[in-house]
């Protein structure tokens, strides 16, 4: 058995934030290299973002974050980067490939400086203008090598100039592969059971799932899993269009297995949440909304739906189509599993990490 590619010297990896959703993926790394640090900061109070608490295989050195302006017009300094990576010595460095992030211009040159490769890390590149075009063309040109989240990521990057070898696939994976074999589904009689799992905050358009589910009255069983600003307002909405919708709170554990287990079809109407690969992991046919290009690779039409976020009329017709045929729903659930037990997963993605990396020093 030929072994899996590692890393022998130390990668440290500089984030804006650390979200607790991303723990598990780092610990995976972790477990390909010799050493890993991640650098990042904390969130801003009024962003929906759960920070991690700790991290157990790698290091985790805590920067501090300097938030200006906001918007379309926000800024980050982090200002003991530098100092910091000084103190660490990495063998090669990853950052966030964000050009508003200043101090992460002076990281590219300190790391060229000292010989260490830099690669970037993100979902892509976007330029509403000559201007900023130009700006992320000179900002790309500071990194060794990117890696993306995606393949509309991947592409992006390449219209900027980054030659197609020097750009790595990494698709954003929320779990590791399943251990066991999803529960058959053998396609369910009565009302279709839809799921939503998730924050409950107005990018993430649940507002869109309770109007399309209301044209559907008494052949859906609706079901929101999950807390957040967002649900008085929900709830309120819910009482008029959709009374019998169940809001569940928050659920860990085996509560929310038995969420996954009891459903037909997961949406997620709005952008954003890795929710959805848990509930591929469950063999569950998905509907997503189309966003910043992640889900591009992860629901087809072999497995599920994409939707624009606020299309109720659509999300609607969606909804029908996965109620009128139920073998074909649990066929397209078999496909999800299949999905995120060979391509979509913690191992899939620290794997190509690793290439990156070994590429970067030389190595591939």
């Amino acid at each position: 058995m030929i072994p899996e590619p590692r890393f022998n010297g130390h990668l440290v990896i500089q984030q804006r934030v650390l979200p607790r959703y991303r723990v598990p993926f780092f610990e995976r790394l972790a477990a390909d290299c010799a050493r890993l640090t991640v650098m990042a900061g904390m969130p801003r109070p009024q962003e929906a973002i759960v920070p991690a608490q700790a991290l157990d295989r790698a290091d985790w050195l805590h920067l501090k974050n300097r938030h200006i302006a906001g918007g379309a017009f926000y800024l980050l300094a982090q200002p003991d980067l530098i100092p910091s990576l000084e103190s660490l010595s990495p063998n090669v460095l990853v950052l966030e490939a964000n050009p508003r992030y200043l101090t992460n211009w002076r990281a590219q040159t300190w790391a060229k400086a000292a010989g260490i490769p830099v690669l970037g890390w993100g979902l892509g590149a976007e330029a509403a203008g000559w201007a900023t075009s130009a700006m992320w063309r000179l900002f790309l040109r500071g990194f060794d090598g990117m890696i993306a989240y995606s393949s509309r990521g991947t592409r992006a990057y390449q219209r900027f100039g980054v030659p197609a070898d020097r750009v790595v696939l990494a698709l954003n994976a929320a779990g590791p592969p399943p251990r066991a074999p999803a529960s058959p589904r053998t396609g369910s009689v009565g009302r279709l059971r839809v799921l939503y799992v998730g924050r409950l905050q107005r990018r993430k358009r649940i507002d869109t799932l309770l109007q399309a589910c209301s044209t559907m009255a008494g052949t859906t069983a609706v079901t929101i899993v999950g807390d957040g600003p967002e649900r008085a307002a929900l709830e309120s909405l819910a009482s008029t269009v959709l009374p019998e919708v169940h809001f569940t709170g928050h659920l860990e554990g085996p509560r929310l297995e038995e969420a996954f287990s009891d459903a037909d079809l997961f949406v997620l109407p709005g952008t954003g949440g890795l929710a959805v690969q848990q509930a591929m992991a469950h063999g569950l046919a998905v509907v997503v909304g189309e966003g910043d290009g992640t889900s591009d690779d992860l629901v087809r039409p072999e497995n599920g739906w994409r939707t624009s976020p606020g299309d109720a009329q659509h999300l609607a017709e969606i909804i029908k189509q996965a109620a009128g045929d139920r073998g074909r729903l649990a066929a397209m659930g078999a496909a999800s599993y299949r999905i995120v037990s060979e391509e979509v997963n913690l191992d899939t993605m620290a794997q190509a990490f690793v290439k990156a990396i070994t590429y970067a020093v030389g190595g591939g």
